[in-house]
C-alpha cells in the first residue's frame, strides 16, 4: 500500500472514530449557526486573506518564538517551516468555501500536525485568539467605510474559528485516548514474575496499581507457577503497591484460597499501614490469610513453613572475597 492511500485510510479512520459524517458535520455548523450566507461573506474575501496570509503566519510564528513554552516545540528549523507550511494552507482555507467533509479532513490533518510535536493544546486553542485579532484587524481596515459589512465578516469567520476549535479539540482527546490505551495495553501485557527462590518456594513481587484485570492475570501466572514448581509456599509481596479497593481485596482472598487447594500457603507480605486500614475498614476476611512485614519476614516465614533451617555460620577463607 502506497503512503497517499495509507494516509488516506488513517483519515477516514480517524473520521469514523469521532462519529464525524455529513449529518455530523451538519449538525454542528447548524449549532453554530454557520448557514449559506457565512460561507459566502468568507469567500467573499478570499482574495484579500491571500493578500496578507504570509503576513500574518510570519507575524504569528514571531509571537510564539517569544514565549519559552511554545518556542521549545518550535527549536527544529525543518519543523518550523513544515509547520508554517500547514498554517499558511490552513489559514487560506478558511476564506474558499465548500465546508464539507473534505474541509474536516483538512482541519484534524492540521491539528495532528500539532498534536505530533506535543504542542500542549491550550497553546494550540491561543493561536485561534491570535488569528481573531490580526484578521478581524485587517478585515475592520479593508471595510472601513461600511463597519456592518465588515462585522458581519467577522461574525462569519469567528463561527467557522469556533468550529475549527471543535475539531482541533476532537484530535487532541482522540490521540490521547489512543495513547492512553496503547499504554494500559503495554501494561497489561508486561507479566510480573513468579520466582523460583527455593526448592518449594515461590516469590511474587507486585509493583503498580492493580484492577480487576490485572488481578485476574496475576493469580492466574500464580496459579501456573504453583502447579509447573509444585511450590508449597508463596511469597506475594505488596510492598509496591499504593492502593486496593474492595474488589482487589476479594479478588486477592480468592487467589489465596485457591492457592490453598493446589497445595500451597500463601504469605503476603509488605503489607502498607494504608493497604492494612483499607481492608479492616472493607470488612475483608483476612482470617486465612497470613501476612508479614516485609519480604524479608515473608522470605523467612516461608523457609519456616517449608522446612528450611538457616543457620548463621562463619565464613571459610576460601569464600572470602578476594582470597586466590
Amino acid at each position: 500500500m502506497d503512503a497517499p492511500t495509507s494516509r488516506r485510510k488513517e483519515w477516514v479512520a480517524l473520521l469514523k472514530s469521532l462519529n464525524i459524517d455529513d449529518r455530523e458535520i451538519r449538525d454542528r455548523k447548524e449549532f453554530l449557526e454557520f448557514r449559506d450566507e457565512d460561507e459566502a461573506r468568507l469567500t467573499e474575501v478570499n482574495t484579500l486573506a491571500a493578500e496578507y496570509a504570509e503576513e500574518v503566519i510570519e507575524d504569528f510564528y514571531r509571537h510564539i518564538l517569544n514565549f519559552e513554552d511554545t518556542r521549545a516545540f518550535f527549536s527544529d528549523p525543518k519543523v518550523l517551516e513544515h509547520v508554517k507550511n500547514a498554517q499558511k494552507q490552513y489559514f487560506l482555507r478558511l476564506t474558499q468555501g465548500h465546508y464539507d467533509e473534505n474541509y474536516v479532513e483538512n482541519r484534524l490533518r492540521v491539528g495532528a500536525v500539532h498534536e505530533r510535536i506535543s504542542l500542549p493544546i491550550k497553546s494550540y486553542l491561543g493561536m485561534y485568539s491570535f488569528y481573531l485579532r490580526a484578521v478581524g484587524m485587517r478585515i475592520f481596515e479593508r471595510y472601513k467605510d461600511d463597519q456592518a459589512k465588515a462585522h458581519d465578516i467577522f461574525f462569519s469567520l469567528m463561527k467557522l474559528t469556533f468550529f475549527d476549535m471543535g475539531l482541533a479539540i476532537d484530535t487532541y482527546i482522540d490521540s490521547r485516548e489512543r495513547t492512553i490505551g496503547q499504554q494500559q495495553e503495554a501494561i497489561k501485557e508486561l507479566s510480573t514474575p513468579v520466582l523460583p527462590f527455593r526448592e518449594g518456594i515461590l516469590l511474587l513481587p507486585i509493583v503498580g496499581m492493580i484492577d480487576s484485570f490485572r488481578a485476574s492475570q496475576l493469580t492466574e501466572q500464580l496459579l501456573r507457577a504453583v502447579r509447573d514448581n509444585r511450590a508449597k509456599v508463596v511469597v506475594v509481596d505488596i510492598t509496591g503497591v499504593p492502593y486496593v479497593d474492595s474488589r482487589v481485596a476479594s479478588h486477592l482472598v480468592q487467589t489465596v484460597e485457591a492457592a490453598r487447594l493446589m497445595g500451597s500457603k500463601v504469605v503476603i507480605s509488605g503489607v502498607s499501614p494504608e493497604i492494612a486500614l483499607t481492608l479492616v475498614t472493607l470488612g475483608i476476611d483476612l482470617g486465612r490469610i497470613e501476612t508479614v512485614g516485609d519480604m524479608l519476614s515473608g522470605v523467612e516465614r516461608a523457609e519456616q513453613l517449608s522446612g528450611y533451617r538457616v543457620v548463621k555460620g562463619p565464613v571459610s577463607d576460601e569464600n572470602q572475597p578476594g582470597q586466590a
